[in-house]
């Protein structure tokens, strides 16, 4: 089923007046109540609020996509909304806050939201869509925008709904002091390793960092008593710019592809005990990750 087939013209609207995402949303919710439609609007606001509290739904683009799982509904609602001028507050990439897509479910379709979700973010990172979208004049016309980018939402939840699209890397080269700063400032355990063309070639983790640092970690433990002549760690940091991702890393990892269904990567994961793996297209392209956090995040919390 294409995603524009899911759009209702009287839940959109393409001139929003608001000023502040905030806002946005109480003018996206009245098209709700103009329908007649009962519902208990602060239950709704609370759970979308929460949602917001917990990660900022504005995910750059000019995009952002406030959402909620409640039982204040009972059908799911798609509401889009346009400001012409922008809204205000920081965004990720600094691009102005253009377009809010308000979803709001019930628990029980949480596949069809999660998908409805993951097709409208693809549609924002199309360039371009977002001059499109500010440029169009009719409700009609945002629809049919949206059927010609060809988005359509699966019978199974896929990889590609729930994977994260922007992926941290660093390439052989790098040193190691480029990927404990790159870890520190993004909170990251574990980075991408990737040539010039962007092939995935391994992954390097902060448990590589350690080791690089205890290469005899084993007689350590064997014996606590193990003397050591230099302060490992010390050393480490005397050259920290001198060594390199290529001397690091491990090729040891696990991949999917995006189409595959996210129930047969969760299964492996659990069997393997491991918290990502890597979405690569038949190229070995890196077009993504899936954490085993982002599957308790999305699917389960919502």
């Amino acid at each position: 089923m294409k995603l524009a087939n899911l759009l209702m013209e009287r839940r959109i609207n393409i001139d929003l007046k608001a000023r502040t995402k905030d806002e946005a949303i109480h003018e996206l919710l009245d098209m709700i109540s103009a329908e007649g439609v009962k519902l208990d609007y602060d239950e709704v606001l609370k759970s979308i609020h929460e949602r917001e509290d917990i990660e900022n739904t504005s995910y750059g683009h000019g995009f952002a996509f406030p959402h909620a799982r409640t039982d204040a509904v009972s059908e799911l609602y798609i509401l889009i909304g346009i400001s012409k001028v922008g809204l205000e507050g920081k965004t990720p990439d600094r691009i102005p806050l253009h377009v809010i897509c308000l979803l709001l479910t019930p628990a029980t379709i949480a596949k069809l939201y999660l998908q409805t979700l993951s097709g409208l973010a693809a549609f924002g990172r199309i360039p371009g869509n977002l001059e499109k979208m500010l440029a169009i004049t009719h409700k009609s016309e945002l629809v049919k925008l949206i059927a010609d980018a060809n988005i359509t939402v699966d019978k199974d939840l896929m990889v590609k709904d729930v994977m994260r699209h922007n992926v941290a890397t660093v390439t052989p080269d790098h040193s190691l002091k480029d990927v404990a700063n790159l870890m520190f400032r993004d909170r990251l355990s574990a980075l991408a390793v990737v040539d010039t063309d962007n092939k995935l070639l391994g992954v390097i983790g902060d448990r590589d960092l350690i080791k690089a640092a205890l290469p005899d970690y084993k007689s350590l433990i064997s014996n606590l008593n193990y003397s050591m002549e230099v302060e490992p760690f010390e050393e480490l940091l005397k050259q920290e710019d001198k060594i390199k991702v290529s001397q690091l890393f491990r090729t040891e990892y696990e991949v999917t592809t995006p189409e595959t269904r996210i129930v047969e990567v969760a299964a492996m994961m659990i069997f393997k005990d491991i918290r990502r793996v890597f979405v690569t297209t038949k190229e070995n392209d890196l077009v993504g990750v899936l954490l085993r956090k982002d599957i308790v995040n999305m699917i389960i919390r919502g």
